[in-house]
């Protein structure tokens, strides 16, 4: 088994209109497709959609790889693309279901309209819809730290922020997820 290159050579390979793209490919799918899976596989809770997701964040990492201009971690690029297909995915799925009201899953309040009508669907939707109101950086951080269960020192790593500023971001986008999720829910 051949070991894979620093990311650096990878992304040198990469960018090559050659059979080296196409290297670079296949040591990015063996480097970060159990990291994606496990990723997305918790956002969507089916393994068949997980590999469809999967698929689709690989032509789009490969029909993009040009635009990478390492300003960021590799990962940081690829978590964004994974991101952002798994978003477009449950957005496009949502609209073909409908809700079961009659189950409600989480506690309200009483005055909310949305009391005991929540289901898990519903409470993943309204999360990700909060994410997207942060400022990039915000975003970013909340995602390493919440769905990828970093620490600040390695996602300190992945974007170059320091310790104390990325702990200030988090902190700055759990509040506003806080806010914009009682805002949703209690009104």
């Amino acid at each position: 088994m051949n070991q894979i290159p620093d990311e650096n050579t990878i992304i040198s390979y990469f960018h090559q209109d050659d059979d080296s793209a196409y290297e670079a490919l296949t040591w990015i799918v063996d480097t970060y497709s159990k990291r994606l899976y496990t990723t997305i596989r918790r956002w969507v809770n089916n393994h068949e959609l997980t590999n469809d997701i999967i698929q689709e964040v690989f032509i789009k990492i490969w029909n993009n790889r040009k635009q990478f201009q390492g300003n960021s971690a590799l990962f940081s690029w690829i978590y964004r693309i994974a991101y952002n297909e798994t978003i477009h995915f449950i957005k496009k799925e949502n609209k073909h279901k409908s809700l079961d009201v009659d189950e409600p899953v989480v506690s309200v309040s009483h005055q909310s309209q949305h009391y005991g009508k929540l289901d898990a669907e519903e409470i993943s939707r309204l999360l990700f819809e909060a994410i997207e109101t942060l400022p990039e950086k915000q975003r970013m951080v909340f995602e390493y730290k919440y769905f990828e269960d970093l620490k600040y020192e390695e996602i300190a790593q992945l974007t170059g922020g320091s310790v104390g500023g990325l702990k200030a971001n988090y902190f700055h986008a759990v509040s506003k997820i806080e806010e914009y999720l009682k805002r949703k829910l209690n009104h």
